[in-house]
């Protein structure tokens, strides 16, 4: 959600169906963060050695401006799921190009996420039991572009350690792996990090 001093996306929805092309761009553009989020989250897998989360989602935007007229939905709420479906499936359309390349690395390769997943930031499934502290409910605000937008001003490592932790649910000691740390770092890194996001959280 926006400062209280910028419209909201409802009224952004409204102005922008009247030809207001100001309030179309800050539409889309204020929810860019938050389908980066969603597309990493969604292409997490082999995929991303092929596939670019930011080209997932710059054809999800160029579609969605291109098809705008045809969301009938006028709150935050549908407006993030008509995005998240367009995304949706523009990964499924990768999986199937890929499909022959899976089918061969299946065996070797982590499993990708199902395209019709979808990865909000509230409503989260809980990540592993090893949970330091109970940080799941940063994921269930309903304010989701509020959320996008504060964790797009961490630092990449808070970002990352998030990303990996709470949008990607990987155990700690998965994290620690990926991000080449070890575990105990990597505990404190997002306890930091949690701890940041909500400051920012507050500010946005």
């Amino acid at each position: 959600m926006a400062k209280a001093s910028s419209p909201s996306v409802t009224n952004l929805i409204e102005q922008a169906r009247r030809g207001d092309e100001a309030c179309r761009e800050e539409l889309f553009a204020r929810c860019r963060n938050y389908l980066g989020y969603v597309a990493r989250a969604q292409v997490e897998s082999w995929l991303r050695v092929k596939v670019d989360a930011s080209d997932v989602v710059q054809q999800t935007m160029m579609e969605a401006h291109r098809d705008f007229e045809r969301f009938s939905g006028g709150s935050e709420k549908e407006w993030l799921g008509w995005l998240r479906k367009i995304l949706a499936h523009n990964v499924a359309d990768y999986v199937r190009h890929y499909r022959g390349t899976a089918k061969r690395q299946a065996r070797r390769e982590v499993p990708l996420r199902q395209p019709g997943d979808t990865v909000a930031f509230r409503g989260a499934p809980e990540p592993a039991a090893d949970d330091a502290t109970p940080s799941q409910e940063l994921m269930r605000l309903d304010e989701e572009l509020r959320v996008a937008t504060a964790l797009a001003e961490l630092p990449p490592d808070y970002q990352e350690v998030i990303m990996l932790r709470n949008l990607q649910r990987l155990s700690f000691n998965d994290v620690a792996e990926r991000m080449d740390r070890s575990r105990p770092a990597v505990q404190m890194l997002w306890m930091r990090a949690i701890r940041k996001l909500q400051e920012v959280i507050e500010e946005v």
